[in-house]
Formats: C-alpha cells, sequence, structure tokens
C-alpha cells in the first residue's frame, strides 16, 4: 500500500476530496508567491550543498579509520572496512530549505569510537583534509546540552553533533541503512539519545505525510509565515522548526488529497481551534527496549503543566514545545486567527499570499511599553558564552513576569539583537552595560579593528581580570546583546513594581558557574516605544512617536527606568514601570 492510500495519523481523515480546479489554481499562486520570497535556493547551491555533504562522508570516514587504527590495532580487515555516516536532519532534511539555510547533520560511528574521539580529532580533520580555507568560523562546544561542533563550510553553515551506535561495532555499507531502529539505541547516554533524535524524527515525520510535495510546499508557507510573524523560536518560548514541521504534518494526514494552498488555510483554521492542552500526535506513543522517560501527562506531572503538547513521533517520544509560554500561546493563537481570516480570503480570490506573509508589527506598533535584557561582555569569547546562557532564561523571566497582576502579556521577541560598542573610558563601560547606544559601532565600521578578534589591547584580559585601558590603548570593544519583551498591562494599570521579577531573574543568572563579574554584566531596563533604537527597524517602516504634550503635561516628574544592577547598592532600588500616558 502507497504512503498515499495508507490512513496516516490517531484518527480518520476529516477529508480525502480531491481538489479542484480553484484550488489548484490558488497553489500555483502559493509556488509563485513563495519564489518571490525566495525562499528555494537555485540549482548550483543545492548541488553545492551536496559536494559539502559527499567531503564530510569522507571526513567522515576518515575520523573513524583512525580510531580504528588506534583502538582495534590487531584487526586490519576492521580497520580496511571502518567507516561512519553522516546523516542530515531538520530543514535540510525535511527538503525545506532555502537561500542561506544551515545544515543540521549527524556523525555516527561504531560503538568503539567515543564523543570525546570526535571533539579530539574531527575539528583537526575538518582543517586538514578540506582545501585550504573551506573550513571559517570553526567553533567546538562540547560542554552543550547536546554537544556540537559548529563551522563553515565553503560558506554554508553546519552544526555537526555525534553519536555512536553501541550495539555494532562495524557500520552496514548498504546505502539505505537508516537509523528507524529502536534498537540501536541500546547502550548510549543521553547526549547520544538527544544527537540521534533529530535524524529519526525528521525521518518518522516525512514517513507519516500522505504526500511530501505537498507537504513540504505548505511547510515553507507556514514557515515563511512565522518567520515574518516572530513565532518562530524554541529557546524564546514560541514553537521551533520541527514543532510547526509536525502541526503542518498532521493536518496533511487530515486532508490528505488536498492541495498546499487548503492545507496551508486548514492548518490555520484546525491549529485556532485545536483543544489544548490535548496534543497533536502524529501517531501513537510508542513504548520501546529503554529504560528511558516516554512523554506522559498521566505518569509525570510535569507533562500535565506543557501548555501546547507537540509530540515527537520517534522513540521515546518526547513534547517539543514544553517551553512555550503563556503569552507566547496568546500571541500564537492571534496570529492563528490573522492567517485564518487572511487565507479565507486567498481562498475565494479577495487577498494575495504576500498578505500572510507581512512583517510583523512587535516594534512598530504591538506595544508601548518593553522591558529589555543587555548582557554585556568585555571580550567576543566571554560574550559568546554568556549571552547564550541569558538568552536560554529570558523566558523565565517571561514567566515571572506573567504571574504580576497588572501584566495581561509578557511577549518576548525571538530573536536578540547584537551590537558592538567602542569605549575609552570605564565610565563610558557602565554606561553601555546601563543600555547606552552612545558609542555604538555601527555595521561595517572598520575603525574598531577585525570585529572578530574583538579588543585589540597590547594584553589580552585572562579570566578574572578587567579588560586593560592604558593611555596605550585606551579603547575597548563592549559586546552586548539585547532582548527584547512586549508589555501588554491590564486595564487600568498606570504603574507597576517589577523589583522582584527582575530581581529574581539576575539572581538566577549571575548564580550561573560560568558567570564572570569582571566579564560580564546584566542589566534589565524599561524603554517606552518611542525610545526604541533605530536598528530594530527596517528602513522603510514608521517609528512609533511621541504623543504632542497639552496642558503642560511635559512638566510632569517621569518615573526611573526599570533596572536592576547586578551588583546592587546596599539600599535597594525599586525597579518599576510607568504606565501612564
Amino acid at each position: 500500500m502507497s504512503s498515499q492510500d495508507r490512513p496516516l495519523g490517531v484518527t480518520p481523515p476529516i477529508s480525502t476530496s480531491l481538489p479542484t480546479d480553484a484550488e489548484h489554481a490558488v497553489n500555483e499562486s502559493l509556488l509563485e508567491e513563495l519564489k518571490r520570497q525566495n525562499t528555494f535556493e537555485s540549482p548550483a547551491e543545492t548541488a553545492k550543498r551536496e559536494k559539502v555533504l559527499e567531503q564530510l562522508q569522507l571526513i567522515c570516514n576518515e575520523f573513524v579509520r583512525r580510531v580504528a587504527r588506534e583502538r582495534e590495532a590487531g584487526s586490519e580487515a576492521l580497520i580496511k572496512e571502518a567507516r561512519g555516516r553522516i546523516f542530515t536532519y531538520g530543514s535540510f532534511r525535511l527538503g525545506v530549505y532555502g537561500p542561506g539555510s544551515d545544515i543540521d547533520a549527524l556523525v555516527v560511528a561504531p560503538k568503539y569510537v567515543t564523543r570525546d574521539d570526535y571533539f579530539k580529532l574531527f575539528p583537526g580533520l575538518l582543517q586538514e583534509i578540506p582545501p585550504t580555507g573551506a573550513i571559517t568560523d570553526l567553533a567546538v562546544v562540547s560542554d552543550a546540552f547536546v554537544p556540537i561542533i559548529k563551522f563553515d563550510f565553503l560558506g554554508i553553515s553546519i552544526d555537526l553533533i555525534f553519536s555512536r551506535i553501541a550495539s555494532l561495532k562495524q557500520l552496514p555499507k548498504d546505502k539505505d541503512w537508516n537509523l528507524k531502529d529502536s534498537n540501536i539505541l541500546r547502550g548510549l547516554d543521553e547526549a547520544e539519545l538527544r544527537s540521534l533524535n533529530g535524524t529519526r524524527v525528521t525521518d518518522e515525520i516525512i514517513s507519516l505525510v500522505p504526500e511530501p510535495s505537498t507537504f513540504r510546499l505548505a511547510l515553507r508557507a507556514i514557515k515563511l509565515w512565522a518567520q515574518r510573524r516572530a513565532v518562530y523560536a524554541n529557546i524564546m518560548g514560541f514553537p521551533g522548526g520541527v514543532a510547526w514541521a509536525m502541526l503542518v504534518a498532521r493536518v496533511c494526514q487530515l486532508y490528505p488529497k488536498a492541495t498546499s494552498s487548503v492545507v496551508v488555510n486548514k492548518f490555520f483554521h484546525i491549529m485556532r481551534r485545536w483543544p489544548w492542552p490535548q496534543p497533536v500526535l502524529l501517531k501513537a506513543v510508542e513504548s520501546g527496549p529503554l529504560q528511558v522517560r516516554v512523554w506522559n501527562p498521566k505518569l509525570y506531572k510535569g507533562d500535565q503543566f506543557h501548555l501546547m503538547p507537540i509530540i515527537t513521533p520517534a522513540y521515546p517520544s518526547m513534547c517539543a514545545t514544553y517551553n512555550i509560554t503563556k503569552s507566547a500561546m496568546t500571541v500564537i493563537q492571534r496570529e492563528l486567527q490573522r492567517g485564518c481570516e487572511i487565507t479565507d480570503s486567498v481562498m475565494m480570490s479577495k487577498q494575495p499570499w504576500s498578505d500572510l506573509f507581512v512583517k510583523h508589527a512587535f516594534f512598530t506598533s504591538d506595544y508601548k511599553h518593553y522591558i529589555s535584557v543587555i548582557t554585556t561582555s568585555t571580550t567576543k569569547e566571554a560574550h559568546k558564552i554568556w549571552s547564550g546562557y541569558v538568552e536560554s532564561k529570558v523566558r523565565v523571566l517571561v514567566q515571572g513576569l506573567e504571574q504580576h497582576p497588572s501584566i495581561a502579556l509578557a511577549h518576548a521577541f525571538n530573536k536578540g539583537y547584537d551590537r558592538r560598542h567602542k569605549c575609552s573610558s570605564e565610565q563610558e563601560i557602565n554606561q553601555v552595560q546601563e543600555g547606552s547606544l552612545d558609542y555604538l559601532l555601527k555595521a561595517g565600521d572598520s575603525s574598531a579593528g577585525d570585529p572578530a578578534e574583538g579588543n585589540k589591547s597590547p594584553r589580552r584580559p585572562a579570566d578574572g581580570e578587567h579588560p586593560e585601558i592604558t593611555p596605550e590603548a585606551t579603547e575597548t570593544i563592549v559586546f552586548t546583546t539585547t532582548h527584547y519583551i512586549g508589555l501588554e498591562l491590564v486595564e487600568g494599570a498606570k504603574s507597576l513594581d517589577l523589583s522582584y521579577q527582575v530581581d529574581s531573574f539576575k539572581q538566577l543568572c549571575g548564580q550561573w558557574e560560568k558567570f564572570n563579574s569582571n566579564l560580564n554584566y546584566l542589566s534589565v531596563q524599561h524603554v517606552r516605544n518611542v525610545k526604541l533604537p533605530d536598528d530594530v527597524f527596517e528602513p522603510c517602516e514608521t517609528r512609533p512617536q511621541k504623543k504632542s504634550a497639552t496642558n503642560g503635561s511635559l512638566q510632569k516628574k517621569k518615573r526611573g527606568a526599570s533596572e536592576v544592577d547586578m551588583h546592587p547598592p546596599a539600599k535597594r532600588q525599586q525597579s518599576s514601570v510607568t504606565a501612564a500616558g
């Protein structure tokens, strides 16, 4: 039975009707709009990706052979046949990548190859085997939740993770060999299980949709919509790429004969009315050979608190949306309602598809009040670590803000803004730490030297030291990343004290074991919409304007900005946001 004929999903289809001529026409217009939006890559660029993956496979084989020579020195036959495998996952494996997309890839090796071997040998092989200059921006992150090597290969961004197969001393030659058999998970640690999960989930999603080409075009549309509307970022409490893919796949199961355009329209209607927290499942949750946790709200109390559970189809099933916040759920539902209205009109030829993909209004008109979370560091290396950690905790601040009785919504924007500042004194550094943009370096500014190298002090500060500012080298490059949270206040709210929420958040971040008070700083500020910096707006966008003052209102005393320092004075300053006006 073909994938088009076999029943898919945990419930029967809603409709198996064939598309009408009108629906085919709307589908063609969707395809044309996605092309206009530059979501498809050229054949030459795709061929370049395939070439990069071929070279990665060669490097992978050499990596396994080198470990085999050391660990299996007496077995010439095993060494001769030693090989690894490169698997992809994410958007590339789903077939929905576009210009500039990265490639998520997985190195799979036999049982005698360890993760330590991977981080010891693979970075060197990346520099040794490809042509000179092919590999750039190489970064090894061995202590991440999913340990990873990041690099650019011929200009294509690669995220490369690792797992061994503990039950195999030799990987099969068969090119069709895959990771679907759950028995290959035996004997693996948690990091290896997480590494294998990406490819296993992606393969399951593709196998569970009735028509992959219909699914891919619909998913391209939903991804573009989610990115344009800023509801695409797992780390900030929104669904990530895999979660949106599973939602689209579920709608494909319910309308197995529909065109992509109909799937997109039905997607908005079904997901807008979905009875959360009922989970979205592509198939029944399976048991397996391991003593590992599988998503089960009846068994695990923590699973009961997932607001919008979308469950991965590969064993062991997990919730891909465990970190969605109450505010994010509200924002998503508003956007789904907007999508319903627009796509209904599109299906009736009353609106163009381009209206669906109009950019969000997060900064231009959505909110009057914002909280800015500013991470600061005085070396590039320290900032990458510090800003990444704080980013992963912003949703904790959002959850704290949601508990405030005067806050109706705390909407975290889905990405941070990286900035560089050139400071000539400790006083200027302190001002930047508190949110000043007076010393901001514009993009492409060459006055600070190579931005990739950071500060040009005579001696780079070691851990625990302040950056040197001397008469010979009076300039320090300060790195900041700012995340914005839009606040929607309850009706009648005039002002609110956020000192408890902000203090708790800063205390959480300051207690991190890798926090270094000599290199890192965290500031939380209140920003009115009329005071937002220029770089959050596109050139064609209209900034919020301050209302004309009447009846002497300009003479009214302003409340202080919301702020809590990492090292507060003995008498704690109150963090407050004034909502009046």
